[in-house]
């Protein structure tokens, strides 16, 4: 990150969408002081995206899709335990700090919330009400379309992205059961980040 100093002009915000405009009175290593000039209030534009995944073992990988799905605005990033998968320690402050310097990065006034490892069965009820509801899965499927052919600009949505394994059938039908639509993305079987990443980015441009 490139150092700033006294009388250099900082913006911040809360994560919220309230941005703040200043100017650094005094700027050590490990702290600063800033005396604000104007605030504001960013409303979100577009639907909001709710990606519920069932992370890798890599924590590598998981910490390089958190930073870039914050980066493309994903407003929910949400761990789910599956029947194939179930990580029981996720280190929740290292991947807060993660989004926190990836808004800074990419200059958002929107922290996406991050939520503990939760069920299917959960996640299920949490986003019943989202118009939008998707389960990315490999398997052949006949009921499965094309989520670039499913997706509406401009609505909230919610997309279950699978482990290193993949979805068990029973997970796959009983989201189905709930309203989701299975969808593919492309003709490639792509990695569990690399999924996330491709539905973030898609739905990114389209809002």
């Amino acid at each position: 990150m490139l150092r700033m100093d006294e009388g250099d002009r900082i913006s911040l915000t809360d994560g919220k969408g309230t941005v703040a405009s200043g100017i650094i009175q005094f700027a050590e290593r490990h702290k600063c002081n800033v005396r604000i000039s104007d605030t504001s209030f960013e409303p979100r534009v577009g639907g909001k995206l709710h990606l519920c995944v069932s992370f890798t073992k890599n924590n590598g990988r998981n910490e390089w899709l958190l930073e870039k799905a914050t980066e493309l605005g994903v407003a929910s990033i949400i761990p789910i335990g599956s029947a194939r998968y179930n990580k029981t320690h996720i280190r929740h402050d290292r991947w807060e700090k993660i989004l926190q310097s990836a808004i800074l990065q990419s200059q958002q006034s929107y922290l996406p919330e991050l939520s503990q490892l939760i069920p299917v069965t959960t996640a299920l009820e949490q986003f019943k009400d989202v118009p939008q509801k998707f389960i990315a899965h490999c398997m052949d499927d006949e009921r499965k379309k094309n989520l670039s052919e499913m997706l509406k600009p401009g609505q909230d949505a919610v997309v279950f992205i699978g482990p290193e394994g993949d979805f068990a059938p029973e997970e796959v039908n009983l989201c189905i059961g709930h309203g989701y639509t299975a969808v593919a993305l492309g003709a490639q079987r792509l990695r569990t980040e690399t999924a996330a990443i491709s539905v973030a980015a898609y739905f990114n441009m389209l809002s």
